[in-house]
């Protein structure tokens, strides 16, 4: 059985020997690892694949924590066939919700999907057409309201509970968590923005990059905090584009580029390829 094992912790001689150490306790052989040190924190990081005769992650995790004797290491292992469960949220564009449900359909995610969740109707069809559950939860600005916004994120919290869930992805979900769910989902929820931010904000940012003349549009995946569209970035990439280009056709540059990245962000997370480390992330290939 393989399982795959992440460690962060402050660095020093000996931690590779401890962990190989307890692998070989359980009688593991490695087959993939990467491992890391940020200079800044002295923050080791590891990300290792072993397969073992017995298929009880709990016991691979006890033995390494027994060789490895670090009262503040963050210490993880699962069964690498373990599918997580991550919740969709998406408003009315579809762009991103549709590629990671091509994409775990097909096989190129490994994740279950258990329901979808929406402040808009419009998405409906797109779950209904892949099987899935989908919520729609409205927002009003009425503050004591069955729709009000603390109304509304109770129920996600249900949702996340009911199902579950592993991680909340926001698929182009335009509206802005609160405080308060921002940290009940902290390390667990993943967001995607155009790179245009900070410098184009607000409403209509393609528009209003066309009447600055940008030369990239671009993307960018990171984790949700409650500083908004400030949280540890995960992937990011950019499309060139020239004085020719509409702003229509930078929308539709800019969607792909939101797709693409979101994707691979769900999937690095789905493979436990993302550690972090304060405020940024160590991520392997």
């Amino acid at each position: 059985m393989q399982h795959i094992l992440t460690l962060t912790c402050d660095d020093r001689p000996g931690i590779v020997h401890a962990v190989c150490g307890g692998l070989l306790d359980v009688g593991g052989n490695i087959v993939e690892n990467a491992q890391f040190t940020d200079p800044d924190t002295n923050t080791f990081c590891m990300r290792t694949v072993v397969e073992t005769p017995g298929d009880d992650p709990d016991a691979v995790a006890a033995a390494v924590a027994a060789r490895l004797d670090e009262a503040t290491a963050a210490l993880h292992v699962r069964r690498a066939d373990h599918r997580p469960r991550v919740l969709i949220m998406v408003s009315k564009f579809d762009h991103c919700l549709v590629d990671l449900l091509y994409r775990w359909r097909n096989g190129m995610l490994p994740i279950d999907i258990p329901v979808i969740v929406s402040n808009h109707p419009d998405c409906g069809e797109v779950a209904e057409r892949y099987g899935i559950p989908f919520v729609h939860l409205p927002v009003t600005k009425d503050p004591t309201g069955p729709t009000s916004k603390p109304e509304q994120e109770a129920r996600i919290k249900q949702l996340v509970a009911e199902h579950a869930v592993d991680l909340v992805v926001l698929a182009r979900y335009m509206q802005i968590l609160s405080d308060d769910l921002c940290a009940h989902l902290s390390g667990r929820a993943i967001n995607i923005h155009h790179s245009f931010l900070p410098g184009f904000k607000g409403a209509k940012p393609y528009h209003q990059a066309h009447e600055r003349g940008v030369k990239l549009v671009g993307a960018t995946a990171h984790f949700v905090t409650a500083d908004l569209d400030e949280g540890p970035i995960i992937e990011q990439d950019v499309a060139r584009v020239n004085h020719a280009h509409t702003a229509e056709q930078l929308v539709a540059l800019g969607q792909d580029t939101e797709r693409l990245v979101l994707s691979r962000a769900v999937g690095l997370w789905a493979e436990d390829r993302i550690l972090l480390v304060g405020d940024k992330t160590v991520v392997f290939p």
